[in-house]
């Protein structure tokens, strides 16, 4: 039988938070946002949405 990976869920940390409104602030993409918190871009979406922030990169 083929293994599964454990999924392991992290906190978000008032740092984790920060960064992402700074990075949404500077119209990074989700995907880069996501790249540099080491989660995934689902995960980033709905945490933004959670917070109220926008992560649109459209000027």
């Amino acid at each position: 039988m083929a293994r599964t990976k454990k999924i392991v869920r992290r906190e978000w940390t008032k740092e984790d938070v920060r960064q992402m409104k700074t990075m949404a602030k500077a119209k990074a993409g989700v995907s880069k946002i996501a790249k540099s918190l080491k989660r995934t871009p689902g995960a980033t979406q709905v945490m933004a949405a959670k917070l109220g922030v926008s992560l649109s990169t459209r000027i």
